[in-house]
């Protein structure tokens, strides 16, 4: 008998809503109260010696032009002859973006792509290390999957240059920005798709979107909004084989940006962007932490669990599970390069995505997650179950112990089974077939081990991208089951603003798209520390104190990464 028994998930339960809007329905809330603990005393900009911030359009400023569908008038790739350097690249680029200026577009609206393929491969990430002053900013790494289903052969002009699947992507600038404080909506959607086609399936959108778009956003969130994408100026592909640079230009009347307006601007980014590539050290820096701070503390946390067992355990609740987070501030004696972590996160990131979004004057949002909330490509769609967390073993005889406990505990394997069984029934609302397998393994990574399960589903149709998204996130991983009372009692409990913790991370693309868990993540900006979060599920039989030491598990993955050394115990 499913667990869910109780619980069903309908098409038709969800799809008035779960149309119009990503972030959980929009119904009253109670707001969701912020604590003075994450405010940080500003220590002065350190980003480096300038920032860039070339102007950009607004895409989600057409109005009710882009209710209608349809895209924008031309999307284009234009393909340059390779060449054997990153230098050689930048130079073949900015003579291709110059030459743009003396062309008149016969549409009001367009997005053109200039590439570059580089006959070796460089690390997106050296790249992006090179561009310190360069913001907005972005970086996605896809996890390991099959080559031959993501192939691109790109004509150079002589010969087809054949590229096997995408590694990493790093871009600078936006030559298209979506960003609103409302949740994110079908029409948000559908004007960020204006932009996309299966043509050129390397025009992508990077983002993510909050957790709780109901909630008040706190000031360090602030530049994210309730959503936001970019469609990078310039942009850097990491390939197993080779490299490719690329920039795009965008320009929409309706969203009152001229081709001028965005020649401009692109060409402004692009004489800015430094052509020494250095490789950037990925040995951990091994950071003081004068102070940290956790929010809550671990009363309030014992306090917080306690009340949640009552309500799961209540004859009156339909709650199930419950996924509590902490916020952990950290003040450090250095400097914390956001680039420099997520190179650190890529030496042992095996099997997880790792992620930093970053608008011009805002924070970085950088992650390590193991957790895919979807990938589709065509009709075709995986989603990841991932619950239950232990950490590995100091031998191998401890680790296969460790995993026997992990599979074989009635709390974990309850935990899990929500969580995979939740997943596939929201599935099944769109899918014509959903396959689970495994039905449920071990996922083992460097530090940690979860109870795993893989979905796979045919969607009936692309325009069910946007459903797929809104009715995934969030899953009951990040959230708790039933997601409606898991996320009123979350909004009712934490005393801090998630923001993009545990919201959906990753790209829309014409005919692909992909999405992670924004987990294992922080908030990071130089001269000011970082904010680490990290959540654990509450079901029946959970321990607060145990729970509490998860969460130090959980935290330890970015702290370890960077050999964090506490200088001083927790406030």
């Amino acid at each position: 008998m499913s667990i869910l028994n109780n619980v069903a998930v309908s098409s038709n339960q969800n799809s008035a809503t779960c149309r119009h809007f990503i972030g959980f329905h929009q119904r009253g809330s109670r707001c969701r109260r912020i604590s003075a603990a994450v405010a940080w005393p500003e220590r002065g900009r350190r980003w480096g010696e300038k920032v860039c911030d070339s102007a950009a359009m607004d895409g989600c400023g057409g109005g009710n032009n882009q209710e209608a569908g349809g895209t924008v008038g031309t999307i284009e790739t234009r393909n340059f002859p390779a060449v054997r350097t990153a230098a050689l690249a930048t130079e073949s680029l900015r003579r291709g973006v110059a030459e743009l200026k003396s062309e008149a577009p016969a549409l009001s609206s367009g997005i053109i792509r200039l590439q570059v393929p580089i006959q070796q491969r460089i690390q997106a990430i050296d790249w992006l290390s090179s561009q310190p002053h360069l913001l907005p900013r972005t970086f996605f790494s896809g996890r390991s999957r099959p080559t031959d289903s993501s192939a691109h052969n790109i004509s150079n002009g002589s010969h087809s240059f054949n590229h096997r699947h995408l590694l990493g992507v790093a871009g600078v600038g936006s030559a298209v920005v979506f960003r609103r404080l409302h949740c994110f909506s079908y029409n948000d959607w559908a004007s960020i798709k204006r932009f996309l086609s299966k043509k050129c399936p390397l025009i992508r959108a990077y983002g993510g979107i909050r957790f709780d778009s109901r909630a008040n956003i706190s000031p360090e969130w602030e530049p994210f909004g309730s959503f936001y994408f970019m469609v990078p100026q310039v942009e850097f592909d990491e390939f197993e084989e080779n490299s490719m640079l690329a920039a795009t230009v965008a320009w929409d009347h309706a969203c009152s940006w001229t081709w001028e307006n965005a020649v401009e601007s692109l060409q402004s980014t692009i004489e800015q962007v430094s052509s020494n590539n250095v490789n950037l050290q990925k040995d951990p820096p091994q950071i003081p932490i004068l102070s940290y701070t956790h929010v809550p503390g671990k009363t309030f946390w014992e306090r917080a669990v306690d009340r949640a067992l009552q309500e799961i355990d209540g004859s009156n609740s339909e709650l199930t599970k419950v996924v509590l987070a902490r916020s952990t501030q950290i003040v450090t004696g250095v400097d914390i390069d956001p680039v420099t972590c997520i190179a650190c996160f890529q030496k042992e990131g095996n099997n997880s995505y790792q992620f930093c979004v970053q608008p011009s004057n805002a924070h970085a949002f950088i992650g390590n997650t193991p957790e895919r909330l979807f990938h589709r490509e065509g009709l075709d769609i995986k989603s990841d179950a991932l619950a239950a967390t232990r950490a590995r073993g100091r031998s191998a005889i401890e680790d296969i112990k460790i995993e026997h406990d992990l599979f074989s505990n009635p709390k974990e394997d309850l935990e899990f089974s929500i969580v995979r069984e939740a997943i596939k029934k929201k599935l099944e609302a769109v899918c014509d077939a959903v396959v689970v397998e495994p039905y449920k393994s071990v996922r083992k990574l460097p530090r940690i081990q979860h109870l795993y399960a893989q979905l796979t589903g045919r969607l009936r149709s692309e325009e069910d991208e946007f459903e797929i998204l809104s009715m995934l996130h969030p899953t009951p991983a990040v959230c708790g089951w039933p997601t409606e009372e898991a996320r009123d009692f979350i909004a009712e409990t934490e005393v801090f603003d998630r923001g993009m913790y545990a919201g959906p991370v990753g790209w829309f693309g014409g005919g692909e798209s992909e999405f992670a868990v924004g987990i294992r993540s922080a908030l990071v900006k130089r001269g000011l520390g970082a904010l680490i979060y990290a959540g654990t599920g509450i079901v029946k039989g959970s321990n607060p104190s145990s729970e509490w030491d998860e969460l130090e598990l959980k935290i330890s993955q970015i702290s370890r990464s960077l050999e964090l050394e506490v200088v001083q115990e927790p406030n």
